[in-house]
């Protein structure tokens, strides 16, 4: 059976590690570079790299930042935030990113996930789909989850994995920084209904949560954010108990 993966989340806003609830009231959490290199050393399966405003300003994802990063850690680490041609992932895998993660753009331009795999390969594409509930229908949501759209999750879903993308992370909107769990039952109709990884994303509050997601979610690995940023959980903490439970983990 393969591991289930950890993988902290660290949003950038203007150079700094942020997080928020539903998006929204956006607090710093601390230095990229320095939380990126603790993570790594703590058991951190993988590192997201989410540069949060870089879409909204228009503006490229920070290949600085990037290259600081990439210096310090010795695992896949994934980055996403104003992607929107091969020039762009060019650029940050040369800057020492494993994989890139694309979401308004690939909503605007579908094709452009079949770009980036024909150049790069389908383990190096990553879709993020944020969405939210909205009369009882899940909608795909842009621009750091500002700007609501008519696609619905599992259609666009679909459609991403048959372009090629080799992984999708699903972040729930409605779940996201309220600590009350992941969206599971939405994750395991992602799982059931797709043939590629599925990263569940938003609501982790307690390392139940990370068990639920894994056995009640199907998820293939879980990200998280302010209880790793803010030390109410320690990642190596974290694996033995999902070890403890029968998940399958790298320790």
């Amino acid at each position: 059976m393969l591991t289930k993966r950890i993988i902290p989340c660290l949003d950038i806003k203007d150079g700094r590690t942020v997080k928020g609830i539903n998006f929204l009231d956006l607090r710093d959490a601390g230095d990229p570079v320095e939380l990126a290199e603790a993570y790594a050393n703590e058991g951190a399966d993988e590192l997201v790299f989410l540069d949060i405003s870089a879409t909204e300003e228009r503006r490229k994802t920070l290949a600085n930042l990037v290259k600081r990063v990439a210096e310090k850690v010795n695992i896949p680490f994934t980055v996403g935030g104003g992607i929107s041609s091969v020039e762009d992932v060019d650029i940050l895998l040369h800057n020492g990113a494993d994989k890139v993660s694309i979401n308004s753009s690939a909503v605007k331009n579908p094709d452009l996930i079949n770009e980036l795999v024909a150049k790069f390969g389908s383990q190096c594409i990553v879709v993020a789909i944020d969405a939210k509930r909205i009369d009882g229908m899940w909608k795909v949501h842009l621009v750091g989850g500002k700007v609501p759209t008519d696609l619905e999750l599992f259609q666009w879903a679909k459609e991403v994995e048959e372009r090629g993308a080799g992984e999708i992370l699903f972040t729930s909107m409605d779940h996201d920084g309220t600590k009350n769990g992941f969206a599971n039952e939405t994750l395991a109709r992602l799982s059931t209904e797709l043939n590629i990884p599925i990263i569940a994303s938003g609501g982790a509050g307690n390392m139940e949560h990370f068990i639920d997601t894994f056995n009640e979610g199907k998820a293939d690995a879980a990200l998280a954010a302010s209880v790793f940023h803010f030390k109410e959980m320690e990642i190596r903490d974290l694996k033995k108990k999902l070890q403890d439970h029968g998940i399958p983990v790298r320790l």
